[in-house]
């Protein structure tokens, strides 16, 4: 699968009317995927998590194997160290901002300084029922990166931002991908956000991706 690449996946899976394949090795730390609707890039955002057990194929980052069928070799989310927000931000909703953002272990100072940064400091004692969607989305933005994760995934993650919140919190991702060991893979149909983030981009269409 080439020598050393930092995410490096050859995957399928079957689901039922679409046979999705994607295959693709990257040593850049800031990727998106693009394509229409229904083309399977959620899909590969949920194997890249370990969500989708039935996956058959290979998938190695920074050296280590996470899948692996012909070896028996599936390593579980939990143990993956990934942050994934999808398109719906799944706060849990009988906790608090502030609890959902500390919901891994950060700290309280960590967290608040996190939230004032994504501009959702003023929301940390309202429950999710009480937040907009753009608020939603930062507060599950602002949850992902608190877990120190090592490969971040974004589904569509600024759908309900107006264009000021977009810039800056695109802003804040790659100021975050830069000073850290984090590699970020996004979904996203918006020209502006390719433009903005991506290093390098792959297209998927009718559940096919490769370069």
């Amino acid at each position: 699968m080439g020598a050393d690449p930092r995410l490096a996946v050859d995957v399928a899976l079957d689901l039922g009317a679409l046979r999705l394949r994607a295959s693709f090795q990257t040593s850049s730390r800031r990727i998106a995927i693009v394509g229409p609707s229904g083309a399977g890039k959620s899909t590969v955002l949920r194997i890249l998590a370990g969500l989708e057990p039935d996956a058959r194929g290979r998938i190695a980052f920074s050296g280590e194997r996470w899948l692996d069928r012909d070896a028996r070799l599936f390593v579980p989310p939990y143990l993956r160290r990934i942050g994934w927000v999808p398109q719906d931000p799944r706060l849990f909703p009988h906790r608090s901002v502030l609890d959902n953002l500390r919901f891994a272990g950060a700290s309280y100072t960590d967290a608040s300084a996190l939230a004032a940064q994504l501009g959702v400091e003023g929301l940390l004692t309202r429950r999710p029922r009480h937040l907009s969607g753009g608020e939603a989305q930062r507060v599950a933005l602002a949850r992902a990166l608190l877990a120190r994760p090592r490969l971040l995934l974004l589904d569509e993650p600024f759908s309900a931002l107006d264009a000021t919140r977009r810039r800056d919190v695109s802003a804040r991702i790659k100021d975050t991908v830069a000073a850290s060991e984090l590699t970020l893979v996004l979904v996203t149909h918006d020209e502006r956000e390719v433009a903005s983030l991506a290093e390098e981009v792959y297209a998927m269409s009718e559940g096919q991706l490769a370069p």
